[in-house]
Formats: C-alpha cells, structure tokens, sequence
C-alpha cells in the first residue's frame, strides 16, 4: 500500500518517513503512525525556543544518551512529533523511556545529509500537505493523485519502476519519489540539494538533451555513458511538463534501460497530471493569497464573522498578537509601481517569518500595511515574543528595504483583535514620522506620541487652525517681532532654567527673564501653574513649533507635531530622551516669574 506524506490536509510523520527514509532519515525510537507534522524547530541550547505544536525538532549537536533524554524531558507536553539526532542515534532502554513519556518519535539523520538540506525538505513536504485544492479531481485520470507533488511523484514511480524527479524549468526538484537510494550518487547528490549539480545540467545541454526535450512530444533516454560521469551509474529517461506552449519544467526517472511501451505511456499521461498540479499550484498561490488576505481582513475587523474566518485560518484560542509592517519612508521606494511592489515584498517576508517561528500564524497585505496574526503560546510573555520576533524580522530585512514594525496590545480573545490592530496601527504612525529613531515599538512605547497625534488629526478634522491660548503671544510676535513665542517654548523646554533657556535662544538672561514678564503681561499665562505649563507645550507640539517665531496662523496637517516636523528644536525623536541642559533646582525665585 502507497504511503502519502499528508493526510487530509496535513503532513503526517508516517508520510515523512516514507519519503525522506532510507535516503535521509530513519526510525530510532517510537512508532512512526499519523500524527500531523506543522513545523520545523531547529534546537539551540542557549537560546530560548517556541516550539509550536506538531513540530519536528532538528537536535544539531545532540548525541548520547543523556544528551537525548534531556532534551526529550525538557519537550515533554510541547505535543513534539519528532526529534532527529545525527546517526548512529544511542536509543537504549533510557532513551526508550523517554520517547514514550514525551510523546515524541526519535529519527536519525544519515551521515552526509546536512542539516540545511533536511530542513528544506521537511518544509518542503508540510507545504505540500497545507496546499488544499478546490474542484481537485476535475480533469484527473481515475485513481490519480491530487494536489500533492510527491504524490504524483510515488504514483508514477510505482508505475514504471524507477525513481522519479519532478523538476522546474531551472533544474531545482520541485518533489521527488521514494527509492532514491536505489539511483545512483548523481541522483541522490541532486535530492539532497534539491537542484540538479551544476556539472551535471552542463553536460546534458552540451549533448542537446534540454533541446530534445524540449522540441519533441515524448519522453528522451539519455544514455549514462554518453555522460563519462562514475558517479552516474544509471541511465535517464525525461519528459518535458508543458502547458500549451510554455514548459513549465520536467520529469526525470533514473532507469536501467529505455521504457517498455506500455510504461512510455504512463509516463506521458503522467506528465499531463504533473502540468496540471503545476498550473493549479501557481493559480493556487495567488487565489490562496486573496482568501487569506480577506480571512484576515475579516478576523482584525472583528464582528460575528471573525469566529469562523479564525477557524479556517487555523487561529485558535488563546493569546494573540497583531504586527504592522510597512516601508519605513516610502518615499524611498520611488514610483507607486515601486512602492507596490516594496509592499507586497514586505508582506511576503513577514509571511515567510512568521510562519518559521509559528505555523498558526496568519499575515496579509491589506490597504498597504503588512499585518501579522501571531498566536502566543507563552503567556503572560506574549508582548516581548512578539517584539523578539519583530526586531529579527527588520535586521533581516536589512537596510535593502527598511521596515518599521507596530506592535499591538495582546489580545485574548477575537473581540481584543480589533483593538490589537488599531494599536499596532498607532504605534506604526509613530514610527514613520520624521527624525524617529527606532523602528519597532509596542503601543505602550509611544502612547503619548500617539495621543500627540490623534489630536493634531481631531483638530484638523474640526478645522481648528488656531494657537489656542498662546494666540495673543503669536499675534504679538507677528506684529512686533518680539520672539515671545520662541521664548515660551525654550522656557518649556528646559523645565524653567532660565540660564539654559537663555542660551537656547541666544540672549542674555535678564532679556529672557524680560520677555518672560511680557509673556505674562500679553498672554494672561501664569507661569507658576504647572496645568498652565502643560497646556502651553502641548499648545506647541499641536501646532508643530519648530523654535522660530510665528509669521502667520499656523496650519495644522494630520499628525500635527507628531507627524514630526523634522526642524531644529522640535521635541527629540522617539527613542531619545529630552536633553535638558541642566535643570537648575536652586534658581532664585525671581527667575521663575509669578
């Protein structure tokens, strides 16, 4: 009976085994049966892991016994499918013991296998599990196999008796059959790289094979010896996959002779089946993108219809987090063709990460922002994971596409998501403005930003244009070119110090100490109420005073000030504190006007 590697809609452990073993893996301890494989985790000692459930653990650098058992002990309850050690992996009655109380199934990987090589493949084949087709047994000969690559591979392996390689069109496996071990080095070289050796592709279009292949209707045997290579010890047999007119790539099978007629008819049908995975795998890729993208969409929306979108996104209960990513200054990025397409780059990235850290995950590019769904399994550390995970996605985005990242408020249930997303949205809104200094912040980072800017918003939504209670001084100013609004805000700025403040806006400071009386005497502001005070300097950030005196009424834009007018004076960016020059508590009182 023909093993698959998923079930339903997921990879299976059994499925896994019966692709990648014998060629990389074997069973070293448990029972390989049906449980579901999601993930892969790579072990590090010292760093602290997630471990999503359903994954395989890769222990690079576990060996002995007690190495094993302690690092099965510390999984145990995580629901671990496997963990693969380096062979020859010690399985004694000890570790025996401990496979079964973790719940997991020990593997080995074989000598000469990488452990980047696994980590592709296992990936490769839950991919393959998670891809779920609509109408897919339309078009397909009866008995086919559907929607899984290394399926139709095994199938047409079984029905010409070779091992099999589905290729695309630059020579990288796509997927490939079991009985790989029974090819030769060549074969296996090409299965663990997943990509065709360089010498080996260069030897074949030297021959013409490619170009035989690709102008004739049927399959090519290429004879071993025409190649001079020991390390292929078997001849080939090839077929391109077409759709119409366009090659979509090829199928290889490792074989000692040509093809009998009746299995040269297999192969071709079978080349006709692997066309049109192929063709529903590439419309597949952009038709789950949109669904995902509205699943999203509806679930961050919150409502009576978020239950059942988080139910086929695979979002289950517990703590939630929503990220916000976009380009950290899109003008940066140029045209708006630019710009789209730097967008949807960052949104396929963050998709990628996410899904690396937590396979539950959800992420979508809606109205421009890159949103990620993350699921916490860790708690009441729910907020710092998340902006772990953050800040490694930004350092590997590198400075080729710069990235600022909001992150919102944990969420605990569905009704919360909503709120996440509108704090990852204000928190982000903080990061984008001019002079800021960090490009990752939670909203409890840069709340009062935030508020700066969601009343500059309600302001200009309310055609408010006005100094407010400093009108008279902005008035005056105009009129007289007295800088008594100039400085007001060095006063403000430097908590009082009139012999900072002074120096701030160049004066002597019995001038300051003059102004500050004129202050008092036109604008009617009592200096020595703090209420006052605060007024006045949350007057200044609305308006977005940048040091000079007013020439004219100011003109509020969304984000007033703290959409961050990037002058000299402005308040300093997110992430610096005020450099106050020396706040002189022993100043006498008649500095401090009354």
């Amino acid at each position: 009976m023909r093993t698959t590697a998923t079930t339903g809609d997921r990879a299976t452990l059994a499925g896994l085994l019966a692709h990648l073993g014998g060629t990389l893996l074997s069973l070293a301890a448990g029972v390989a049966d049906d449980r579901p494989v999601e993930a892969v985790v790579i072990h590090d000692p010292l760093d602290e892991e997630i471990v999503p459930p359903h994954a395989v653990v890769l222990a690079v650098g576990v060996s002995g016994s007690d190495g094993i058992v302690g690092l099965l002990e510390s999984l145990s309850g995580l629901q671990v499918s496997a963990v693969v050690v380096r062979a020859p992996a010690e399985a004694g009655p000890v570790v025996q013991r401990a496979v079964g109380e973790a719940g997991a199934v020990l593997l080995e990987l074989t000598h000469g296998a990488t452990w980047t090589q696994i980590t592709s493949l296992v990936r490769t084949v839950i991919g393959e599990g998670q891809v779920s087709w609509v109408g897919a047994d339309a078009g397909l000969p009866d008995g086919a196999p559907n929607g899984d690559l290394f399926a139709v591979a095994n199938a047409v392996s079984a029905l010409i008796d070779a091992p099999v390689t589905i290729e695309d069109r630059a020579s990288r496996v796509l997927a490939f059959s079991g009985g790989q071990d029974a090819a030769d080095a060549s074969r296996i070289e090409t299965v663990l790289g997943r990509q065709v050796p360089a010498a080996y592709r260069d030897k074949l279009e030297r021959i013409g094979v490619f170009r035989r292949m690709f102008r004739e209707g049927g399959p090519v045997f290429v004879d071993h010896r025409d190649l001079g290579e020991p390390s292929i010890a078997k001849s080939r047999t090839a077929i391109a996959i077409r759709a119409g007119d366009e090659i979509l790539g090829s199928m290889w099978a490792a074989v000692d002779a040509e093809l009998t007629s009746q299995r040269r008819d297999a192969f071709i049908d079978a080349a006709h089946v692997v066309a049109l995975q192929l063709l529903r795998q590439r419309a597949g890729a952009d038709v789950e993108r949109r669904v995902r993208s509205d699943l999203v969409a509806t679930v961050l929306r919150g409502g009576s219809e978020a239950v059942s979108a988080a139910a086929r996104l695979g979002l289950g209960a517990g703590a939630t987090v929503v990220l916000a990513a976009t380009p950290l200054d899109e003008a940066e990025l140029g045209p708006q063709a630019d710009l789209e397409v730097g967008r949807q780059q960052i949104a396929d990235a963050l998709s990628l990460h996410l899904s690396a850290v937590h396979p539950r995950s959800a992420s979508a590019l809606i109205g421009g922002i890159a949103y990620g769904v993350l699921p916490s399994d860790s708690g009441d550390r729910a907020t710092s994971t998340a902006r772990r995970i953050a800040e490694n996605f930004v350092a590997r985005t590198g400075s080729r596409l710069r990235v600022a990242v909001g992150i919102g408020r944990v969420a605990h249930d569905l009704r919360d998501l909503e709120r996440s997303r509108a704090d990852a949205d204000r928190a982000l809104r903080v990061l984008r403005r001019p002079g800021a200094t960090i490009s990752v912040a939670g909203i409890d980072e840069v709340f009062a930003e935030a508020l700066l800017i969601e009343l500059s918003d309600r302001a200009e939504a309310e055609g408010y244009r006005g100094w407010g209670s400093l009108a008279a001084l902005a008035d005056y100013d105009g009129n007289h070119n007295a800088e008594l609004v100039p400085t007001l805000w060095s006063y403000l700025e430097e908590l009082g110090d009139v012999t900072a403040a002074s120096e701030r806006v160049r004066v002597h400071p019995n001038t300051f100490r003059y102004r500050l009386r004129r202050i008092v005497q036109i604008g009617g502001l009592d200096l020595a109420d703090p209420r006052v005070r605060f007024a006045a300097m949350l007057q200044l950030r609305l308006v977005g005073f940048d040091g000079r005196a007013p020439s004219s009424a100011p003109t509020l834009s969304a984000g007033g000030s703290a959409a961050g007018r990037s002058a000299a004076g402005t308040s300093p960016p997110i992430g610096q504190p005020h450099q106050v020059a020396g706040v002189d508590s022993a100043a006498p009182t008649k500095d401090r006007p009354r």
